[in-house]
Order: C-alpha cells, then sequence, then structure tokens
C-alpha cells in the first residue's frame, strides 16, 4: 500500500494509506518533525489518518517531510509527497472555525465538569453513609467478631472520601478549561488587546513589503522572488482587514480608541485605574508621572510626589479615560466626589455622614468585651513600614469575623487586628482604601469607620 503524504496551508500536513502494526507508527512518532523539528506526527480518530499538529495555516518545513518519506522507503514503504504551500483559507474562515471548536469545548468540558461533581458527591454520601455506623465514635473491638467488618468500612470510607476529593478537583480542573474556552471569543476580540495585535501585524506586513522590494527587515534579507513572501503579503493584509472590523464594531458599541489627537500636555489621563497629569504626548504614548506615584493615590499630578523625576509611558490601548486641567481642578474633584458620595445608598446599620465621621471612642486600657473598639491593619510581606497601616475601625466581635475570613488574605498581605494600636501619626496611620474589600464586608454585614479619637492608650500590642 502506498503511503501518501500531503501538506496544504488548508488541511495541514496529513499522513495517509497507514495500517495498524505495520511499522509506520515507529517512525511518525519521532519527535524531529515539523518547523521546530521536534514535534511527533498524532493519529486522529475523526480525520482516520496522522496528522501533525500546529501545521494548518502555515507552510511546511520541507526538509523534515523529506526526512519522513526517505525514512519510510528506507522501511520498505512506497511513498509519495505532495506540498502545495498555496491552498490556503481566508483568516476570517479559520478563525470563525477556531470559534466554533471553543464553543465545542466549552460545551464538552462543561459536561466533564458535571459528571465529575456527581460522581464527587455520590463519592461523599458512600463515605458519610458508611461513617453512620460510627456516628457515636464506636471504636474498633479488637478479637471481637466485628472487627473484620469494621477495619473495611473504614478502608471503604478512606476510598471514598479520597475519590470524592479528586473528583471534586477534577470537576474544578474541568470547570476551569470550560471556563477559558467560553471566554475565548471575548479573549481574542478584547479592543485593547486587538490594538496592539496589530501594531505587530502592521509591522510584520512592512517587513514583508521591505523583502519584496529587496531591503533589509528585522536584521536580515530574503530573495524577493520567494512566492512565499506574496502569500505571507496577503495573510497579514487578511488580517488586519479582520481585526480592523473588530476595532470598528468595537467603537460602535461604545469603545473609545485614544490617539496623540485626543491629549495635549497638561491634560489628565486614566491609567491602570489612576489619573496622571500628562507630561508629554508621543505618536503612540503618554509621557506621565511614575506608577510609583500612584500608590494609595487617585490623582498624580506633575510635581509633589515622591518620585518627581521619575517618568512612565502609557500606552493608547491602555488609557481608560480622558480629562481636561480644569475639570481635574481641586474644587471640581472635591465637588464631584461630594454628590457621589450623596447618591450612595445608605448602609443599613447606622449610617454614617461622608461629610463628617463619627469619632471612634478609644478603648480603655485591659478592655476585653467583644463590642469594645479595635483598628484593622493591613500587614504587607517584606514591608519594612515604620508604621502600621489602619483600614477601618469597628468592633472587636467585627475585627475578628473581617480578619478570620479567608478572602482578606493573600500571597503577600494579611489582615490583622488591635484593640491598642498605640498613637496616632507615630505607632501607625491610616492608608487609603480602595475598595477591594467591600464585599466581604457586604457580605458580613459591617460597616468600618475611617476615624479613630486620640487618647491615652496603652503600648501598641497586635491581636
Amino acid at each position: 500500500m502506498t503511503i501518501e503524504i500531503t501538506h496544504t496551508r488548508r488541511e495541514g500536513t496529513l499522513i495517509e494509506g497507514t495500517s495498524r502494526g505495520d511499522g509506520s507508527a515507529e517512525i511518525l512518532r519521532r519527535r524531529e518533525y515539523g518547523r521546530t523539528q521536534r514535534q511527533p506526527f498524532r493519529w486522529s480518530r475523526n480525520l482516520d489518518c496522522w496528522y501533525l499538529p500546529h501545521s494548518r495555516d502555515h507552510a511546511t518545513y520541507t526538509p523534515s517531510l523529506e526526512l519522513l518519506a526517505q525514512r519510510l522507503r528506507d522501511a520498505g514503504f512506497e511513498v509519495t509527497l505532495t506540498i502545495d504551500n498555496a491552498d490556503r483559507r481566508s483568516f476570517s474562515e479559520a478563525e470563525k472555525e477556531r470559534e466554533a471548536k471553543a464553543d465545542g469545548r466549552a460545551e464538552r468540558f462543561g459536561e466533564y465538569a458535571d459528571s465529575a461533581a456527581q460522581n464527587s458527591e455520590a463519592a461523599w454520601k458512600k463515605s458519610h453513609d458508611l461513617s453512620e455506623r460510627f456516628a457515636f465514635g464506636q471504636p474498633i473491638l479488637v478479637g471481637h467478631h466485628s472487627e473484620g467488618r469494621a477495619r473495611r468500612d473504614h478502608a471503604r470510607m478512606d476510598d471514598a472520601m479520597r475519590k470524592s476529593i479528586s473528583e471534586r478537583d477534577r470537576a474544578d480542573h474541568w470547570t476551569g478549561r470550560a471556563q477559558a474556552a467560553a471566554n475565548y471569543e471575548q479573549f481574542r476580540k478584547d479592543p485593547g488587546r486587538t490594538l496592539r495585535r496589530l501594531d505587530k501585524l502592521r509591522a510584520d506586513l512592512r517587513a514583508v513589503e521591505k523583502w519584496q522590494r529587496g531591503e533589509s527587515a528585522k536584521g536580515f534579507s530574503r530573495n524577493p522572488a520567494d512566492p512565499e513572501l506574496e502569500i505571507e503579503r496577503q495573510e497579514l493584509t487578511e488580517e488586519i482587514a479582520h481585526w480592523q472590523q473588530v476595532i470598528k464594531d468595537a467603537e460602535a458599541a461604545g469603545f473609545k480608541v485614544w490617539s496623540k489627537a485626543d491629549f495635549k500636555r497638561g491634560d489628565f489621563v486614566l491609567y491602570r485605574g489612576t489619573w496622571y497629569e500628562v507630561l508629554r504626548v508621543n505618536p503612540k504614548s503618554l509621557t506621565i508621572p511614575h506608577i510609583h506615584n500612584g500608590t494609595g493615590k487617585r490623582i498624580v499630578r506633575a510635581t509633589g510626589n515622591q518620585h518627581d523625576n521619575w517618568t512612565w509611558t502609557a500606552p493608547y490601548d491602555g488609557v481608560s479615560g480622558r480629562k481636561s486641567a480644569e475639570e481635574m481642578q481641586p474644587q471640581r474633584v472635591e465637588a464631584a466626589e461630594q454628590q457621589g458620595q450623596a447618591e450612595q445608598s445608605a448602609p443599613s446599620k447606622e449610617p454614617v455622614p461622608a461629610e463628617k465621621p463619627t469619632p471612634v471612642a478609644a478603648p480603655a486600657a485591659g478592655s476585653d468585651g467583644q463590642d469594645g473598639m479595635a483598628l484593622v491593619l493591613i500587614a504587607s510581606k517584606n514591608s519594612r513600614r515604620s508604621r502600621k497601616r489602619a483600614l477601618w475601625a469597628m468592633t472587636r466581635r467585627e475585627a475578628q469575623a473581617v480578619c478570620g475570613d479567608s478572602r482578606t488574605s493573600g500571597r503577600s498581605y494579611m489582615l490583622t487586628w488591635t484593640d491598642r494600636p498605640g498613637v496616632e501619626g507615630t505607632d501607625w496611620e491610616w492608608t487609603p482604601d480602595n475598595g477591594s474589600l467591600d464585599p466581604v464586608l457586604s457580605d458580613l454585614g459591617i460597616t468600618p469607620r475611617r476615624e479613630w479619637t486620640a487618647a491615652a492608650q496603652a503600648p501598641a500590642e497586635a491581636a
């Protein structure tokens, strides 16, 4: 039987004509093929033939296929090799197929996750039912006729619980993969990411056009007569047109594409959630004060910062908003903040006016009551601060609930509390609340405060 090796951009590299046990599999599984010369061929039940992964929509590395053909001929097979790099599909067609496959993966992985969750629940129930026999702490009676059954039940309980945990982890794995597949299209069409992709594609297109003119690009030259250059130019042109349409659709939906024409020196730009004064307007980015100056701040002006001599560049694809210097005047900002606070819904328990926080009396020395007041502090890993950083004031009972919640600690920080913080400004200071823990406070039904009445206190002592 003749083995046929074919490659097209449309279908990729396929090998047909093999049969089980004929000796070809050992040659095809070697990790020596493809553009990287480190890929093996794989068998596809859907295609009913061997294929080279990631070979679609790319030109083949001809020496690799010639090497494979020669090895098969040396093993006694009759081989034909056909390469047609010009047979390709459009980029839009390929992208639609990728999106359809992602939808299929999301549905399939969701079914895997549901199945694993059901298996986990069934295993847990089995372990729980077995444990009913030992609900009141019945020990294993060594030497009794029930000893063998009791030990078997313990072993079955252990096996069932281990299976439950394993299936739960498996369900979490497939849930994550299903979510990633479901978000594929949204991820690919994210406007900011698409703008960055377009910059790279346009640079690649300029390089190909230079090579076609016989010029050097990217540090090297290529043969202008190479037909592959024209195919690459067509592919890049199609892909750029596709992503430009994605940006147009996003603009129609309300997305703003920022550019040099939208800014002038002295304006303010919203970048990564903080307003920065624009120091210089560049073709592809804005020069702003260094982002280290924005720690704990909502507005960073050109001067009066810790690192005034440091700057940062904010690319236009990362910009979220713009305001003029007049709009960012302190009086206008303060008025806007007061209006926003007035429009917020009042808390369900003991509302505190935003304009005048209610003072919190410092606890008496030695007070152990759960309703006594405490300060919630934030501690960071490897921090060398001389003063503690306080987030909120609340009762000791509330502070224990907040600090005991798993959502208030991370890899590099944790919350703690104390009812004897010491002297404000010397032992501790207030730190800005960025609102990231508001859901935790809402779930616990806690309304924190931001003022601690200065009074004689015992030496600082953290709980």
